[in-house]
């Protein structure tokens, strides 16, 4: 069943639908809706079909009635023994969210800080004062947490609606008091006995009175998870007083939106906070983000399909489908799943009191919005399937493309230079103007009147100062050549000094293919003269190229024209030259060389063929070429043998949520050019790896082959952790792991550090106003107390603010000291041979990264 998108909904509810395993479809079901506000229509056919017609023999049902199961459930929860189940509904019918367990706080915190641990912190490298973007929690409030769960005689899901009933008994709870739809968190017991409270509400609409029930479930003390839950509950209300908007988990700002008609866009600046226990004191971090809102609709998009295709549905389906859009009538996102080309404005369904209504006639009563187009397709939003508990079944709204809002950016808008840069300069924001808005917004925050209020009721207050923290800043690596060394330098950049020395080892390079359109012909022999130039300053041979002519540079030409080639023989190497960036282009090429016939290439596009660095291009083609053929142009000094470092990285597919493809990258050799690699899909959309342990051995029967023993020490480097995933890679990945090295090693004589690998984070550190240079480590005071981890900032920015990457060795017997981490990954920053400066994260973690966003794109080809 479903019902028009623009009811009174949840508050928040919208985007931010993480998508768990879809469930099998069964023949259409019905669902429980509130039938006042959101009308819906029964979506009758073949399991998994859509094949709704413009007709009125459709029903609707009202929520109410509970199921079986609810009322198993209700049962159960009358135990009220809260710290052992989830109830996923109350008494009534309405969601629960679910309850930690209270006493160990397990939902919340996951220790992985080794108990013989005496200290996380290092001490190799210069020290420096660095400011970071957190505000201390000033004032430690001295009341206890009361938790009440909060039941409602009717069936109500909309919280906003909850809590004015709630809202009108202020005065009589006498208490500050947060209410999150389902649980009541107060700073003082209701009552002197732990009886229930009994209250009863007027209903706005005339219905019956509503009677709320509320129940002590436990007095929580100072320093429960809990209270850190109440802390960011609180602060994401005080930014509501501010005017922001929510858009998915954050708030943004549409009064300071900055408009780009050139582009049809705005971009919503935003904040994005959370609070939480760190090493000394409880922390709240505070980001700046940005929204990118187009102002074009979805119909806009279909008018753009239909002037370009014939085959105009199959193209606005692919683009619409895992797409988010925004409804300015009730400013609401939702990701589509869908698009229904049998259905249209005209078409009616079941609204109030049973009768028909169309969904022109629906949009103009309740919103005075008037359907122009009314041959339009309708657009399709199932809701997020983690949010249904077991007896629950699948909503889906229906949308007009008409009024949906596209929002994001679409591969034509990616490959537009001139957007990306125009949105470049507005989102990539300098340290000085980041850390001066970041203390405007803590004085707004705490000048609102409203929000001042509401934190002195709970004994809260935030410093106005930026946390100082003391990192230390690691000495330069040297980068070791065919012709000996050189200094990464300050800024970590040694284009330059590799210029004019040999690299340290060449790859076999004999035959030698240049793909290109015919209008690039020009453009790409003289690339080449110049890119055999400075070969020949790095000892690098390139042979006299055959040169290839297409019409095109469309996917299906070049394709063929590499089938025509490799039928009259088989080069070390082919070079494409492309007009443009596109990503169906390139995964095709790709997909032609390495998984068809297994040969490398290397793409150039047009504009780098005449570009004013034309020479450090040309540098880096060289490396990569060389790289791709067996080669080596640097590596660094690592003062151990015998050990393989590992790189692990999941790829999402961004359309179908439920695919993903995992890469695993391990070393063979001391200089960390010899490189294994694996990959494998997962079709739970997570990044979670059943198979890593497998991949690893298989690396080391590899290592073995080559090297002739296993290797001493394993470094594994596990990228793509979320927060809420740290427990089930700790306990499920590293012990499948230490098992499987058991049988390898013929017992337990093997060691093994885990790191997760953390990139998208929102600490950034600062400077004097300017950014932390490359090799700063930082690992006290914003690390967190339960966790042996550190930052590392690796990398050089020339624009906005640098990102720190977050490492968390959550395993380790190898029995190194926090110095020796925190160096050997900087070394390893400096190993990808894709770029001849330092990266992000561990070559190995990059390398396994790339392989999978390969693999994903050919797999979407196929």
């Amino acid at each position: 069943m479903s019902h028009v998108g623009g009811g009174d909904g949840p508050e928040e509810h919208g985007l931010g639908r993480g998508r768990g395993k879809r469930r099998k479809k069964t023949e259409a079901k019905q669902i429980t809706i509130a039938p006042e506000t959101n009308p819906c229509t029964v979506l009758e056919g073949k399991p998994g079909s859509s094949e709704p017609s413009c007709s009125s023999e459709k029903t609707a049902v009202s929520e109410g009635v509970p199921t079986k199961s609810d009322s198993s459930l209700a049962t159960k929860i009358e135990t009220l023994n809260l710290k052992t189940q989830d109830p996923g509904r109350s008494k009534y019918g309405q969601k629960r969210r679910s309850i930690p367990d209270i006493q160990s706080g397990s939902n919340y915190v996951t220790y992985t800080k080794p108990s013989k641990l005496l200290s996380k912190k290092g001490d190799f490298g210069t020290p420096i004062e660095l400011v970071t973007n957190y505000f201390k929690l000033e004032t430690v409030p001295n009341w206890v947490l009361y938790l009440y769960r909060v039941d409602f005689s009717v069936n109500e899901e909309r919280e906003k609606i909850l809590r004015s009933w709630l809202n009108q008994h202020r005065d009589r709870l006498k208490t500050a008091f947060i209410f999150d739809g389902s649980m009541l968190f107060t700073t003082q017991r209701l009552t002197a006995t732990d009886e229930p409270l009994i209250l009863t509400s007027i209903r706005d609409d005339g219905g019956d009175p509503v009677k709320i029930t509320l129940r002590l479930v436990e007095p929580l003390q100072y320093g429960n998870p809990v209270y850190l839950q109440v802390f960011n509950i609180l602060v994401r209300r005080c930014l509501m007083h501010l005017d922001l908007y929510l858009v998915n988990r954050n708030y943004y700002d549409p009064r300071a939106s900055i408009h780009m008609p050139q582009h049809n866009i705005e971009i919503w600046p935003g904040y994005v906070t959370s609070i939480r226990q760190y090493e000394k004191d409880i922390l709240m971090c505070a980001e700046i983000t940005h929204k990118v809102m187009r102002t074009d609709t979805a119909l806009k998009l279909l008018s753009d399909c239909c002037r370009e295709s014939g085959n105009y549905k199959k193209i606005f389906h692919q683009a619409m489908i895992g797409a988010i859009v925004l409804t300015d009538y009730n400013n609401k996102t939702y990701r589509i799943d869908d698009v229904d080309f049998s259905l249209n404005p005209t078409c009616t369904f079941k609204y109030k009191n049973n009768e028909n209504i169309s969904y022109v006639d629906y949009y103009r009563q309740r919103y005075q919005l008037k359907i122009k187009d009314l041959r339009q397709p309708l657009l399709i939003s199932r809701s997020n399937r983690k949010s249904l508990t077991s007896s629950e079944e699948e909503k889906q709204c229906i949308l007009v493309p008409e009024l949906c809002r596209m929002t994001g950016l679409d591969n034509r808008m990616l490959e537009n230079r001139n957007l990306m840069k125009d949105l470049s300069d507005i989102t990539r924001i300098p340290p000085h103007t980041r850390m001066e808005r970041l203390k405007n917004f803590n004085r707004r925050l705490q000048n609102e009147k409203q929000v001042a209020e509401d934190l002195g009721r709970w004994q809260m207050k935030l410093s106005l100062q930026l946390m100082t923290v003391i990192g230390r800043e690691l000495p330069p690596e040297e980068i070791i050549t065919g012709g000996g060394k050189c200094t990464a330098g300050l800024e970590v950049d040694w284009t330059r000094s590799i210029r004019s020395v040999p690299m340290l080892k060449n790859g076999k390079f004999d035959t030698f293919v240049v793909i290109c359109p015919y209008r690039l012909r020009r453009d790409t022999e003289s690339f080449l003269s110049i890119l055999k130039k400075t070969s020949s300053g790095m000892n690098f041979h390139i042979p006299l190229p055959n040169i290839f002519e297409t019409r095109s540079d469309s996917p299906a030409e070049m394709v063929e024209k590499v089938d025509y080639v490799l039928a009259m023989c088989r080069p070390d190497l082919i070079l494409f030259s492309f007009m443009s960036n596109r990503a169906d282009r390139y995964s095709a090429v790709k997909k032609k060389c390495y998984v068809d016939r297994g040969i490398p290439s290397q793409v150039i596009l047009a504009r780098n063929l005449t570009s004013k660095g034309v020479m450090s291009i040309a540098t880096k083609v060289a490396i990569q070429i060389n790289s791709k053929i067996g080669g080596a142009p640097w590596t660094v000094n690592i003062p151990f043998d015998n050990f393989m470092v590992v790189g692990y990285d999941v790829c999402h597919d961004t359309v179908r949520k439920s695919k993903s493809v995992g890469a695993l990258v391990a070393s063979l050799n001391k200089a960390m050019n010899a490189w294994f690699s694996c990959v494998n899909f997962h079709e739970n959309g997570e990044e979670l790896s059943d198979t890593i342990a497998l991949d690893i051995c298989k690396a080391l029967r590899k290592y073995k082959e080559i090297n002739k023993s296993l290797p001493a020490r394993i470094f594994v480097y596990r990228d793509g952790v979320g927060e809420g995933q740290i427990n089930y890679v700790y306990k499920h990945e590293v012990e499948m792991l230490k098992k499987v090295l058991t049988d390898i090693y013929n017992g337990p004589n093997w060691k093994l550090s885990f790191i997760i690998v953390t990139k998208r984070i929102k600490t950034r550190f600062f400077n004097k106003e300017r950014n932390p240079r490359p090799g700063t480590v930082v690992d006290d005071v914003v690390t967190l107390p339960e966790r042996y981890d550190f930052y590392l900032v690796s990398q050089s920015v020339r624009q906005g603010t640098v990102s720190p990457t977050s490492y968390n060795i959550i395993s380790d017997n190898v029995g190194w000291t926090p110095n020796h981490f925190q160096r050997f990954t900087y070394k390893l920053t400096h190993l990808y041979y894709n770029c001849s400066t330092s990266v992000g994260v561990p070559a190995p973690c990059q390398y396994a990264h790339k392989l999978a966003f390969l693999k994903e794109k050919k797999k979407k080809v196929q």
